[in-house]
């Protein structure tokens, strides 16, 4: 018998407010995390903007402990301040600075913790210089010079390992990487070990860091990111605009703690919402799919799967949150939802993109945006969709569904998709919490 998974809390680290209560104060405010960033422009780069949190070391260490913050690359920073808030606001008690003395391992409680190219930080900024340095000063010391706490950082656990630390965790502990696609995977793995009965509670999401070396290599590929505002950076993530010209990237983290709702009522859980169906898929890079596009059947059918599982008419949707990156991409992704939910366009559901304020958060992108969906359920509103003032040709049947500023609405289900590079494809159905068991 399928399970009722519910979601009982959120943290989240972006580019436009750290802790929900910040984000979501931005979200609804359309207001842009995207800055212009010196050291891109000192390193020559097209594209010389990006959403980074506004986080300070101060900030941090009032969270971890410096001693352990000093072990931790960037996303692991950002997963696990993510999670400390979103199992607070579960209802748990999490207290890093009593050295873990009164915190026994959850058994029933474990991770997945996604990131797209992590480590970066710890390449460039430790490993390297320390090899250069030792090699220069003394040839032939080899790998010693780089110290212990290298592995830890750079390894593809990093994140999930560092998220089970902080909170005890002692079921499965695991990192997934699916490229743009990684954060809306995580929650569909959560959700599947949940489902097969493995653990009574799941925390899902995904983290990215924000160092130069994850972002040069798509700054080399032309025309994938953005160039051309530079001088005006918050208007540089234009999804569905008629002026995109490429993604903004991004970086931050988001953390949901998903249960059962047996479990979740056990123990008085606050609950926000349903996650009630979730798939993932590939197009197989056949068909028009490619490492860059889609294949815009794989696409329709990874829509298609998780309405039929949940029981859901296209015409009971209340909101589409995109994957919708502010590239050429964009009309063909919404031609698949109006291929895929088989509706005309006058009665197209709302859609928008969390992109626009915050840029490409890559392995973090689909786990911000699932906590916006989460948050626009249990609160009421829907944020708008900024930059698109002039919509692109192609989408503009739809131009009428997109939410230019903020609206006060009881939404009933809201869907997230994810599409990443690889042709994978992620998509996430959650309905609003109505308190009936």
């Amino acid at each position: 018998m399928k399970k009722r998974v519910v979601v009982t809390g959120m943290g989240v680290v972006a580019a436009n407010g750290t802790g929900l209560a910040a984000y979501r104060e931005a979200l609804q405010a359309g207001r842009s995390g995207v800055k212009r960033h010196e050291h891109l422009q000192k390193l020559k780069f097209s594209c010389q903007i990006g959403g980074i949190p506004d986080l300070s070391e101060e900030d941090i260490v009032k969270v971890i402990p410096e001693p352990e913050f000093r072990k931790l690359g960037e996303a692991q920073v950002y997963a696990a301040l993510a999670a400390v808030e979103c199992a607070r606001s579960a209802g748990l008690k999490v207290d890093l600075f009593n050295g873990f003395k009164d915190t026994a391992v959850d058994w029933n409680t474990g991770v997945i913790m996604g990131c797209g190219i992590g480590g970066m930080d710890t390449i460039f900024e430790e490993m390297g210089p320390a090899m250069a340095e030792a090699e220069a000063a003394d040839p032939g010391r080899g790998p010693a010079a780089m110290g212990t706490d290298v592995v830890p950082k750079i390894m593809g656990s990093s994140a999930s390992v560092a998220v089970g630390r902080f909170l005890g965790l002692g079921n499965l502990t695991s990192s997934n990487s699916a490229a743009c696609n990684t954060g809306t995977e995580a929650v569909f793995a959560g959700y599947n070990h949940l489902q097969l009965g493995y653990a009574d509670a799941m925390y899902v999401g995904g983290t990215e860091g924000s160092h130069y070396g994850i972002w040069a290599g798509f700054d080399a590929m032309r025309d994938v990111l953005c160039s051309k505002f530079n001088e005006t950076p918050e208007r540089g993530s234009q999804p569905m605009g008629a002026m995109a010209c490429g993604f903004v990237p991004g970086s931050g983290a988001a953390v949901l703690r998903i249960e059962t709702l047996e479990a979740a009522q056990k123990r008085g859980a606050p609950i926000l919402a349903e996650l009630v169906s979730a798939f993932c898929n590939s197009g197989g890079q056949r068909d028009g799919g490619s490492m860059t596009f889609p294949n815009p059947e794989g696409v329709t059918r990874c829509i298609r799967r998780v309405l039929q599982e949940a029981g859901v008419a296209p015409s009971q949707l209340s909101l589409i949150n995109g994957h919708l990156t502010s590239t050429g991409a964009d009309p063909q992704e919404v031609g698949s939802w109006l291929k895929a939910l088989e509706l005309p366009p006058e009665k197209f559901p709302l859609i928008q993109s969390t992109k626009s304020m915050i840029g490409h958060g890559l392995g973090a992108a689909g786990a911000l945006e699932s906590a916006a969906c989460v948050d626009q359920l249990q609160q009421g509103y829907v944020h708008p969709s900024i930059n698109c003032e002039e919509t692109h040709p192609r989408i503009q049947p739809v131009a009428g569904s997109i939410p230019r500023a903020r609206l006060d609405r009881r939404l009933e289900y809201v869907i997230k998709a994810s599409f990443g590079f690889g042709d994978v494809n992620g998509c996430l159905l959650f309905k609003r919490w109505d308190g009936r068991s």
